[in-house]
């Protein structure tokens, strides 16, 4: 599945973590949903304006990532980025902590949570984190 979006860079990111997941044996997909335990929502605006949300979930079962607000999966921190931004964070070009202080990315939630995120990142062998 693809979870492509026309207009936002960061689809290929966030593909290319759900390719990762897949590479992953099953044993391996529980360890990293045991080590994150959250459940992340990125809403993602374009230089257009356009707002495209993804779900992230390393909570439950083997984690998934899914389009979308999914209704039975309340999330843990809701990130709001610009898709230029959350790029650059994935490419290792900017500084998460950096970002939210100059309130370039918001949080509201379990905002620790965002720390584990660094993690999830980094264990992407494309993205240059």
């Amino acid at each position: 599945m693809s979870y492509a979006v026309e207009g936002f860079n960061c689809s290929k990111v966030l593909n290319q973590i759900e390719e990762q997941l897949k590479t992953l044996s099953e044993a391996e997909r529980q360890e990293q949903v045991k080590k994150v335990k959250g459940v992340f929502q990125f809403t993602v605006k374009n230089k257009e304006g356009k707002i495209a949300i993804w779900t992230l979930d390393l909570k439950n079962g083997n984690g998934a990532l899914h389009m979308g607000v999914v209704d039975k999966l309340k999330p843990d921190i809701v990130i709001e980025i610009s898709d230029e931004n959350f790029v650059d964070l994935a490419e290792g070009k900017a500084n998460g902590q950096k970002l939210f202080m100059s309130g370039k990315i918001k949080a509201k939630g379990a905002i620790m949570l965002a720390t584990k995120l660094d993690a999830v990142l980094k264990s992407n062998p494309k993205a240059k984190l």
